[in-house]
């Protein structure tokens, strides 16, 4: 009898160590994955400084060719990844497949849709843009009660109210000199939307398919339907003249490889995270790149500091994790 109560409390030991373990694997890995995407951020903005992406004409072409090369870049790298960890078949058997073919459609909406959109909004509006985007964690738990029927609770309520609070605080008063201020907002908000609407398609295909063949599928298609079919619609001729002017000048596109391999790490730790805490917690701390970005854009690329900036950054990432979780949860054990 001392004995099985010995081995009952050694195995519940065990057991509290591997959660332990899990749980402090999904906080990094998320913390990360916030991290990185507000350094992918800064770093296309710092490819769109060089010749031709600098005062390339047209708003949308020189985003596009941003989104397009940084995707595609970033499922190059992840491609390399899942060669390495022969995974590389399995993306032929997993486009073949009805959850497959949900994570065509999410890579469209987040890809091509939201990061065009969201890289337009930078163009146009700066770092503002990066805590409107912050919003799809709002618009997701409105998406999840529409399609997928969960219920609005009173704490996703308040965090939803906070989130519009900070997106008001962000647009209280248009920066001087940001003559598409207004416009560069509406294209984050498109991108919040299309990134929440991306999380529904990807979380049912992501559940029955393998998250590094998932993203790696994700950035690729991306890359291709921004480079090749998005870019010739809204830039024609010149558009893929920036492109190929893009490839050829260098400079930029090391930077957008090297924006691309962030991206990809800032995915795979996500999935990560989702995989070990769950997706609440993950998305909460994933969405902390709104204040990196910001933070980054002020210490590298001379961003004005302003209130304005500084308050609705903070109240939208504080709104966005009441959205997806219990704030008191992150101190809990064994959630």
């Amino acid at each position: 009898m001392n004995n099985q109560a010995i081995t009952s409390a050694t195995a519940d030991g065990k057991m509290a160590t591997i959660n332990k373990k899990f749980r402090t694997t999904g906080m990094t890995t998320g913390a990360l994955s916030g991290l990185t995407y507000g350094i992918y951020t800064v770093l296309v903005l710092v490819a769109g400084y060089y010749k031709p992406l600098a005062g390339a004409a047209g708003v949308l072409a020189g985003p596009y060719v941003c989104s397009g090369l940084n995707d595609l870049f970033a499922g190059i790298w992840l491609t390399a990844y899942n060669a390495k960890s022969g995974r590389l078949r399995e993306m032929g058997r997993s486009l073949n497949t009805f959850p497959g073919k949900m994570i065509v459609i999410g890579s469209i909406l987040g890809g091509p849709i939201a990061n065009g959109a969201y890289l337009v909004g930078l163009a146009l509006a700066g770092a503002y843009a990066i805590p409107i985007s912050a919003l799809c964690s709002l618009f997701g738990a409105i998406f999840a009660w529409i399609f997928l029927k969960q219920k609005i609770t009173k704490r996703v309520m308040v965090g939803m109210l906070v989130c519009v609070g900070g997106a008001i605080i962000i647009n209280w008063a248009k920066p001087e000199g940001s003559d598409n201020f207004t416009l560069g907002i509406i294209f984050s908000f498109v991108a919040a939307i299309c990134w929440a609407l991306e999380g529904v398609f990807s979380t049912y295909g992501g559940a029955m398919i393998d998250t590094d063949v998932a993203v790696n599928l994700r950035q690729l298609i991306s890359g291709f339907v921004d480079l090749f079919i998005i870019l010739p619609i809204v830039g024609g001729v010149a558009g893929m003249g920036l492109l190929g002017g893009t490839l050829l000048a260098g400079i930029p596109a090391i930077w957008l490889a090297i924006a691309g391999l962030s991206a990809a790490v800032s995915f795979l730790c996500w999935y990560k995270s989702n995989s070990t805490v769950g997706c609440a917690v993950g998305m909460s701390l994933n969405v902390t790149y709104a204040f990196w970005g910001v933070f980054f854009c002020i210490l590298f690329l001379g961003q004005a500091v302003t209130p304005q900036i500084i308050i609705g950054s903070v109240v939208i990432v504080l709104g966005a994790i009441v959205v997806t979780m219990n704030p008191l949860d992150l101190f809990r054990k064994g959630v």
